[in-house]
């Protein structure tokens, strides 16, 4: 059903279960980090293809942006013993998975641990800590204050995870992962905006339009009634969305014929109010309060 469907956050998720802390200056491999570790993925839905920002993407944006650190933004690591089934745990997963991008691009090494022992247990949990062998594990461990490394070893990982979930079948909980994250990077760009109104970050939220659409559209496959719900939440804030629109202004291209480049000059303007922000803000919000609210039942 999926074609390269995994987000870089599923991958980071993945990639840490199992790790431990700790660093050996003299072990780091010499890695260079390449575009693919960061990129959207593209998904590949009843024959349509999808693109959906990775969540390290928006946290690479909002670092880039100037918005500083702030802890109090993510879920609590220490919730995790509250997620009792598949499906919160898929999705606090997701989460975690973000956070712990977040955390990793701010070189907050402390927080990063914290999140990789909670992701250990999800995974253990949900029984997909095995998708990656020993050398991998040390490697991604050895690395663990190296962000640029670990970009790359995410990279690396990415073909082990894809490999293990499409031969095991676990689109379901890959699926619920890959929505928790985009909830978890949809939060890290409304909080952002509030601290500094940049026209980046702007588009980027309303850029999600697309996003929302295709994560709904496969979850549909899906006929869990903890799912129905979730959709039924998801598809009213894409109602919100639908009142967005893209302008596109056409500038002439400019031809540097000496050096044999065309620059395009043409933009593309997004419309979108104070009180749609406002609204998809709020919705939002009650989404991911009810995911990383879990409780036990």
């Amino acid at each position: 059903m999926f074609n390269k469907q995994f987000l870089v956050f599923t991958i980071t998720v993945f990639s840490f279960a199992s790790c431990g802390g700790g660093k050996n200056e003299e072990e780091k491999d010499d890695l260079i980090e390449t575009p693919d570790t960061v990129k959207a993925a593209v998904l590949n839905v009843g024959g349509e293809l999808f693109s959906v920002p990775s969540p390290i993407q928006t946290a690479m944006l909002i670092q880039k942006s100037g918005v500083t650190y702030d802890k109090s933004i993510l879920s609590s690591s220490n919730k995790v013993n509250t997620y009792s089934t598949d499906f919160s745990r898929a999705l606090n997963l997701g989460i975690y998975g973000a956070d712990l991008g977040y955390v990793s691009l701010n070189n907050q090494t402390q927080d990063a641990l914290g999140y990789l022992a909670s992701i250990k247990q999800l995974t253990d949990k949900l029984g997909i800590s095995a998708a990656f062998d020993g050398p991998t594990m040390d490697r991604i461990k050895n690395n663990i204050t190296n962000k640029d490394s670990m970009m790359v070893l995410v990279g690396i990982a990415y073909r082990g995870s894809d490999a293990y979930l499409k031969e095991n079948q676990r689109t379901d909980i890959s699926s619920l992962i890959l929505t928790g994250g985009w909830i978890e990077s949809m939060h890290f760009s409304l909080t952002a905006y509030k601290v500094k109104s940049t026209d980046a970050i702007r588009f980027r939220i309303a850029e999600q339009k697309q996003a929302i659409n295709s994560i709904i559209k496969i979850l549909k496959n899906y006929n869990n009634p903890e799912v129905i719900e979730l959709n039924i939440a998801l598809t009213a804030l894409a109602e919100v969305y639908e009142g967005i629109q893209f302008k596109y202004n056409f500038v002439e291209p400019i031809t540097d014929t000496a050096k044999k480049v065309t620059y395009i000059n043409s933009t593309t303007e997004v419309i979108i109010s104070d009180e749609q922000l406002s609204q998809i803000t709020q919705k939002l919000n009650q989404i991911r309060g009810k995911i990383v609210n879990t409780t036990k039942s």
